[in-house]
C-alpha cells in the first residue's frame, strides 16, 4: 500500500516542526517579557539596532530576516515609546534609525527576565538542540557583524 501524501507531510515536514518549536520558544520569552510590555521580537529589534548602530530600517530587516512591514510596524511602536529615534529622514520616510539612551536602558532592564526565558528555552531544546540552533543561525549569517 502506498503512503498517503498527507501522512508523509505530517510525519516528515521540517517546516511544521520548526514552526512549532518557534512558537513554543517565543511564548516562553513573550511571557517572561510581558511585564515590560515588550515581545521578544521587539527586544531583538532593539538589540539588533544596538549591535549594528544607526542604520536604515532595511538593514534591520536583513539582519533579522524580517519583512519590511514587520520592521516598520515594530519600529513605529518603539519610536512611540522613545526607545528608537529617526536620525535621518526625508519626504520618502525614515532613512536611518538609532537606539536612544532610553532604548539602551530598556534592554538592560529586561535582562533578568530574558535570561530566565533563555534558560527555559535551553531546557526545552536540550544541549544538542541549542548547539544546532546556533550552528544553523551562524550558517545563515547570524549574529551580524557589529
Amino acid at each position: 500500500m502506498t503512503e498517503a501524501p498527507a501522512d508523509e507531510i505530517v510525519r516528515d515536514c521540517l517546516a511544521v516542526r520548526v514552526r512549532l518549536i518557534a512558537r513554543a520558544v517565543t511564548a516562553l520569552y513573550d511571557g517572561a517579557l510581558d511585564r515590560h510590555g515588550l515581545t521578544v521580537a521587539q527586544v531583538n529589534l532593539l538589540a539588533a539596532l544596538g549591535r549594528v548602530g544607526p542604520c536604515p530600517p532595511s538593514r534591520l530587516g536583513e539582519v533579522l530576516q524580517l519583512e519590511r512591514s514587520t520592521v516598520s510596524r515594530n519600529l513605529r511602536l518603539l519610536q512611540d515609546r522613545g526607545w528608537v529615534e529617526a536620525v535621518a529622514s526625508d519626504a520618502k520616510g525614515v532613512r536611518e534609525v538609532a537606539l536612544t539612551r532610553a532604548g539602551r536602558s530598556t534592554i538592560r532592564s529586561v535582562m533578568p527576565e530574558w535570561r530566565q526565558a533563555q534558560q527555559r528555552a535551553a531546557q526545552l531544546l536540550g544541549d544538542t538542540g541549542v548547539a544546532t540552533v546556533h550552528e544553523v543561525a551562524s550558517a545563515m549569517g547570524y549574529p551580524p557583524e557589529a
